[in-house]
């Protein structure tokens, strides 16, 4: 039986938010800084899916213990699709990373720029064309290398005018989530894990890892 997970990331927040749903039904989620530090990886992939599939089989084999990759992100078709797979770098990759959104660069963290620079990209765009999407991709792969759950959730919303909110990570101040009128930095964890991309990916997911034989 499978008991213990490695979830192929650093950032606490996304832990904080998986690990409440995979305990109760009896799993140890564990996350890189409990293991021994070593190369990163590099996310090649051009789609979500290939960057959660490459993390998953690359941390599972590294440390040869079963792994979950897992690879979201925010897309908006005004501007077509971007951020996209690149969400987590969109302002320091960004070419307009020396326009207004960058100059207080020194003075904000990577989640900040990159809202700034969203919010700027979207200055001239109606609030009928500002429709978004979150997904996020998670794949589950053996200490063998093979990849044996793949699962994707998305949830739809707009890009507000400013942040609200001082919940979640990433752009979750800016996007709102139409029916209920509140961010996902407004709503509660139990209310975002239920509407969330990534609550809505961890559904299927566990649905699938139950079938699961370690």
């Amino acid at each position: 039986m499978i008991s213990t997970i490695l979830l192929g990331t650093t950032n606490r927040k996304k832990i904080v938010e998986m690990r409440p749903l995979l305990e109760p039904l009896g799993y140890s989620l564990v996350d890189l800084s409990s293991m021994p530090k070593s190369d990163s990886v590099d996310e090649t992939g051009q789609s979500f899916i290939e960057n959660a599939r490459i993390k998953a089989i690359t941390y599972a084999t590294r440390y040869q213990t079963w792994a979950i990759g897992e690879d979201s992100g925010l897309c908006v078709p005004a501007l077509g699709g971007a951020p996209g797979i690149y969400s987590a770098r969109f302002a320091s990759l960004s070419q307009e990373s020396h326009s207004t959104a960058s100059h207080n660069a020194p003075s904000l963290t990577q989640d900040e720029a990159n809202n700034a620079l969203l919010l700027e990209r979207l200055s001239n765009t109606p609030t009928a064309e500002r429709s978004a999407y979150y997904v996020s991709t998670m794949v589950l792969a053996s200490p063998q290398g093979e990849s044996i759950i793949e699962a994707v959730g998305e949830c739809w919303g707009r890009i507000v005018n400013e942040a609200r909110g001082v919940g979640g990570f990433g752009y979750d101040p800016l996007f709102e989530v139409i029916e209920y009128h509140k961010t996902f930095a407004e709503l509660g964890p139990s209310v975002k894990n239920v509407l969330s991309h990534r609550g809505r990916a961890l559904a299927k997911f566990l649905r699938l890892l139950c079938g699961v034989k370690g």
